[in-house]
């Protein structure tokens, strides 16, 4: 069962792809989009997780979203302030989001986003820790 819904969260409007759905080992019965800054996605088992559109973008499961190699390491950097334009549901297994720097590959399985959410102080860190290592910033560069 798939549905387009409106719903509130802390005074914002979200738009939602309400779905029950099995795909692998979870279950997912509610993905919240605030379009501009996060994913609220909610699961049967009473998890809920918060994950930015930072986070989202850089931990992208397509493979073009690597834009940078150092050292054979695969970077992405400065994507602070980006934003979710858009959210569709592929099949019953996932969303492909559409970010504002036009990255549109990545299909998201709910088993997916559980990963992340579940994990996502650890792999932030990591990130951070990556980004330092290598000069580099979340925030974009700047313009000239």
């Amino acid at each position: 069962m798939e549905s387009e819904t409106m719903h509130k969260l802390g005074g914002r409007r979200l738009s939602s792809i309400d779905q029950i759905c099995s795909s692998g080992s979870k279950e997912c019965n509610c993905v919240l989009f605030d379009l501009c800054f996060q994913v609220v996605a909610e699961f049967t088992d009473g998890s809920r997780y918060n994950l930015p559109a930072e986070f989202l973008r850089v931990f992208s499961p397509s493979v073009d979203s690597k834009i940078r190699s150092i050292g054979g390491e695969k970077v992405i950097y400065g994507r602070r302030h980006v934003g979710i334009m858009s959210a569709e549901p592929v099949g019953n297994y996932g969303v492909r989001l559409l970010f504002d720097d036009l990255h549109k590959t990545g299909i998201y399985t709910w088993d997916y986003f559980y990963h992340l959410g579940s994990n996502k102080f650890t792999l932030m860190r990591s990130y951070i820790n990556m980004l330092r290592k290598h000069g580099l910033s979340r925030d974009p560069p700047a313009k000239k």
